[in-house]
């Protein structure tokens, strides 16, 4: 057994902003990457890779390739866990940002099913197993860049910093297709929509500039000095168990509520039973982004001012009770009350995402916490943000009944609910029970690195 010590006295506001930064920016190409392909698999896909099914039938394989991704998360996860715990995070970061970016502009230069068939809905699904894998090893390494790199008492504004790139990877999707769609909805699913998969080639080239500059994290170079994790898999499984199981049951909201109130809302919208044309909730859509951006820095700072499990909390009952008069307006087809409740609900929503970063940052200890936090995130987003969707559809196409898929969005709600009240808790600085062994001057914290 070796020891080493966290030089947390590096962790400047200087060094802070810089991770932040990098990870922001790479962060909002991944999932303007990524929500690019969700908007087109609720609204054009149908149509373009599925067009002899029966409309829901069709709805319901074009969410299958969506929810391909998700169950690719954890296996990307444990790749890119162990470069990151064994090489460092900006190897595994920058690695993860060029597969996302090369499978969205594969996704943007494939032939519809008039033109090549079966191989076209073939090919749709590998490429989004490939944006799977990144995204399974970008999360966890982008918020431990930001977390790791944050002076004590500002680990979740800076957490904020990763988790912003989400609402405005989302913000740019959404305004992206709700500027073609003006165009009309033949434009749309003729050509328009392989424009903002093309666009992705120019956010990519920016993001691994910015990303290729940055430091890496005194955690990890601290772990360099010791000695390393030889299978960071193994210790995470046998060591961070019940962390990664409470880690599961927090990401239902943020990944699976998230998809609910976008992903399927949009669909539901759309749908000939309710017929709010694409412009609309995709305008009120790119309005709610616009809105969640401007408060999940905020949102997140709150979390160092009352604690990130308290943030947590509010956000994930509020998201609750926002979504039913969401449904609500949206079958009332009134317009301005679909803006106002579309944002509403990312505010809430924003209370379950922003302070995640740091909360799941600091449920594993510095052994093995890169896999560890992407396999607990990679599981969570599988299996509820991946089944979410689907199941929603199913839930509607066998109940006829939206009130039905409430009810699963309150199963989100409560699986949320126990994650957070159960997750523990660690600190760089503070003197914890177990491996690690804590100076008293806060300065430094010593690990003891085995297995």
């Amino acid at each position: 057994m070796s020891t080493t010590s966290i030089p947390t006295a590096g962790n400047t506001h200087r060094r802070a902003l810089k991770s932040g930064f990098a990870a922001l920016v790479g962060t909002t190409v991944e999932w303007y990457d990524f929500y690019v392909y969700a908007i087109a698999a609720a609204i054009v896909f149908p149509h373009v890779f599925f067009p002899n099914a029966d409309p829901a039938l069709a709805t319901l394989a074009s969410f299958g390739t969506y929810a391909v991704a998700f169950f690719m998360r954890p296996i990307g996860g444990i790749i890119f866990g162990h470069v990151g715990d064994r090489l460092g995070r900006k190897p595994a970061l920058t690695i993860t940002l060029v597969m996302m970016g090369v499978a969205t502009v594969c996704v943007g230069l494939l032939p519809s099913y008039a033109t090549i068939g079966i191989w076209g809905p073939i090919l749709l699904i590998i490429f989004r197993m490939v944006q799977g894998l990144a995204v399974g090893g970008e999360w966890g390494g982008a918020s431990l860049m930001a977390v790791e790199s944050a002076p004590e008492k500002w680990k979740n504004f800076y957490g904020g910093f990763t988790q912003l790139g989400n609402p405005l990877g989302a913000l740019l999707s959404s305004l992206a297709f709700f500027l073609l769609a003006l165009m009309g909805d033949d434009a749309l699913l003729a050509w328009g929509w392989r424009i903002p998969f093309l666009f992705s080639v120019v956010l990519i080239g920016v993001g691994f500039w910015v990303r290729y500059r940055v430091e890496e994290t005194p955690v990890f170079e601290a772990k360099v000095e010791g000695k390393k994790q030889s299978t960071p898999l193994v210790f995470a499984i046998k060591n961070n168990w019940f962390p990664i199981l409470m880690g599961v049951c927090i990401v239902a909201m943020s990944s699976g509520g998230y998809v609910i109130a976008t992903t399927f809302v949009q669909n539901y919208a759309t749908s000939p039973e309710v017929g709010i044309t694409a412009s609309v909730i995709l305008g009120a859509m790119s309005v709610a982004s616009l809105v969640e951006a401007i408060v999940t820095l905020p949102v997140a700072m709150l979390g160092d001012k009352i604690g990130a499990k308290a943030v947590m909390l509010g956000g994930i009952i509020l998201s609750f009770f926002c979504m039913i008069p969401m449904i609500l307006v949206i079958e009332a087809h009134n317009v301005a009350l679909i803006f106002l409740f579309a944002s509403l609900l990312r505010i809430t929503l924003s209370g379950a995402w922003a302070p995640l970063s740091t909360l799941m940052a600091q449920m594993f200890r510095p052994q093995a916490r890169y896999t560890s936090m992407s396999l607990s995130y990679g599981i969570g987003a599988a299996f509820w943000g991946g089944l979410s969707p689907a199941a929603a559809s199913a839930i509607m196409l066998a109940t006829g009944n939206v009130w039905a898929v409430i009810g699963f969005f309150g199963v989100l709600t409560a699986a949320a609910l126990i994650g957070t009240i159960f997750a523990p808790q660690h600190s760089d600085v503070a003197p914890v029970t177990g491996s690690f062994k804590a100076r008293t001057d806060t300065t430094a914290v010593t690990i003891s690195e085995g297995n």
